[in-house]
């Protein structure tokens, strides 16, 4: 059994949409980054790479190259889960928590939780989201 832990701080921008854990939310900003900048997933995707002991996301989709530009966090979920799949280990449990004053998230939060474990191949049980 391996643990993993993070956090991913990304600014609020016009003229982006804001996403987390796929799931477009409702609000007049987003969040700036190369990829959709998907705070969430990427917390959780270096949570599982920092787990496996191998790095950072900038470490295999740095924001240096075009092809990741505005690409679905959720697809760079999916090769680190193949990572991890790779080495033979499976999701336990994610525990995640997401801080912002606002949007307010609850509605979203069924598919947020759908999205993960799709693409982690685990149960809606073993995963976690929260916010305050």
């Amino acid at each position: 059994m391996r643990i993993g832990l993070s956090c991913d701080i990304h600014q609020f921008a016009q003229n982006r949409k804001l996403v987390l854990a796929g799931v477009e939310i409702e609000y007049e900003k987003g969040l700036l980054g190369h990829s959709d900048a998907d705070v969430l997933t990427h917390a959780i995707a270096e949570a599982i790479l920092g787990a496996l002991s191998l790095g950072d996301l900038g470490s295999f989709f740095p924001d240096s190259d075009p092809k990741y530009k505005d690409i679905s966090s959720l697809i760079l979920l999916a090769e680190v889960y193949r990572m991890m799949d790779e080495q033979g280990y499976q999701i336990g449990n994610i525990d995640s928590l997401i801080m912002m004053e606002e949007p307010k998230l609850a509605k979203y939060k069924k598919k947020k939780k759908k999205n993960i474990a799709d693409v982690l191949h685990c149960n809606l049980n073993q995963v976690c989201i929260k916010a305050t």
